[in-house]
């Protein structure tokens, strides 16, 4: 049996009922095109492949490529390969013959957790749907509203890109071996009216870099270096970033974009 590899931040999802409430969150059918970053021992992997012409697996512990290799299923690739490096725009481009709706799962390492994240959207464009499960505590930061003390930076970059929901809490019993935290499922669907170019994503990023900065202060002195051209309110000067609205920083990136 393989041992679970802390440096890969593998913990195997083991409970039945948090299995099917993820695969029926999934919707797996015939055409459909998904891959699956790091599949463990197949919680999700086989119920999916029950249900699709076709799965990939992208899988960087050699042991656990190996396994899959054995297992010589019909409809399965694997892929060696890290997350963090791997191309999902080519990925999803190379499924695009197929004409079904594509989709990025996976019980998602927690320590790469946000970098990936970031790393996906690049891929938003392409792809129709990701379900992820997650710290829990990440998941709280991915959805938090504009106001709260968990919105953030990795909250306004991906409500910009994406609507997203938490649709499953999971506690650290279903997993083994047991995490020393809460996870949580959430579903993500790129956003229909995204329209920022690459040079305005850029200046988004710039913007909400520097809002967030130094959480506590105002952003009077958080965006002192745009502010001949944000032409920011009163309010909004005295404001700190977590209480500004994700489309009021698109505003501002459009604004700051080079044309």
């Amino acid at each position: 049996m393989h041992q679970a590899r802390k440096r890969f931040g593998q913990n195997f999802l083991q409970d039945a009922g948090v299995i099917y409430s993820i695969v029926a969150l999934i919707n797996p059918t015939p055409g459909m095109q998904v891959i699956e970053i790091g599949p463990g021992l197949g919680a999700l992997t086989k119920p999916l492949l029950n249900n699709l012409d076709h799965l990939d697996l992208l899988e960087i512990d050699r042991d656990l490529v190996a396994y899959w290799n054995q297992q010589n299923l019909q409809g399965l690739q694997v892929i060696e390969g890290d997350a963090l490096k791997f191309d999902f725009v080519a990925w999803a481009k190379a499924c695009a013959d197929s004409g079904g709706l594509r989709k990025i799962v996976g019980n998602l390492p927690y320590n790469i957790s946000s970098p990936l994240l970031f790393h996906l959207v690049a891929a938003a464009d392409v792809v129709d749907e990701q379900v992820f499960m997650l710290q829990a505590e990440v998941v709280e930061r991915m959805v938090a509203p504009a106001g709260s003390s968990d919105f953030s930076r990795l909250s306004v970059m991906l409500q910009a890109r994406y609507d997203m929901e938490q649709v499953l809490e999971v506690p650290p019993e279903a997993f083994d071996p047991q995490p020393k935290v809460n996870s949580a499922v959430v579903r993500m669907i790129p956003r229909k009216d995204f329209n920022l170019n690459h040079a305005q994503w850029l200046s988004l990023e710039k913007v909400v870099a520097a809002a967030f900065s130094q959480r506590r202060k105002m952003l009077r002195t958080n965006l002192q270096a745009f502010a001949d051209r944000l032409q920011l309110t009163e309010s909004e000067l005295k404001a700190r970033a977590q209480d500004i609205p994700v489309d009021r920083y698109i505003e501002w990136a459009k604004t700051i974009a080079p044309q």
